[in-house]
């Protein structure tokens, strides 16, 4: 049978992946100096590091909890920012960049996945459903990689091409 949903999961997908006016995270990301990675610039309140945590935090929680009864969301406000401007070490931001593609990509086959219910109530929610789950990914993601833009400009570090 033919998936009643399919071109509501494609625009789904579509806004996930950074389609439209979203920016694509791999874009925000790229060429970004490892000595810049930890500088806050003046007047900014968050660092690309401090950035991509929190989008690596916050999209890792939304998909936790959207597939998991038993997941426990982190304390807000604190445990969705790391506790430095800088990473730890060399590997961190690899590290973080790798997951938070991995829970992107987890997020997409959810959505995609035709026996996902995108309109049901999850069981143990308060009246979220797998579609209201994923734009606030797309949403959340969207703005956060704004500020990481804006935040490479202010830093000199930021090609429009």
């Amino acid at each position: 049978m033919a998936d009643p949903n399919k071109a509501l999961r494609d625009h789904l997908l579509y806004l996930l992946g950074g389609g439209g006016a979203h920016l694509d995270f791999e874009k925000a990301i790229s060429g970004l100096s490892p000595n810049l990675r930890g500088v806050k610039p003046k007047g900014a309140p968050h660092s690309p590091w401090q950035l991509l945590e929190h989008l690596r935090i916050a999209q890792w929680d939304i998909l936790e909890f959207s597939r998991n009864a038993k997941h426990v969301s982190p304390e807000w406000p604190a445990g969705y920012w790391p506790a430095t401007e800088a990473p730890p070490d060399p590997k961190a931001w690899d590290q973080s960049v790798k997951s938070f593609r991995a829970d992107l990509e987890a997020t997409k086959e959810l959505v995609a996945n035709p026996s996902t219910d995108l309109y049901a109530r999850i069981p143990h929610g308060e009246g979220q459903t797998i579609l209201r789950e994923a734009l606030l990914v797309a949403d959340h993601n969207a703005y956060h990689l704004g500020q990481l833009v804006l935040v490479r400009r202010l830093l000199g570090a930021w090609d429009e091409a």
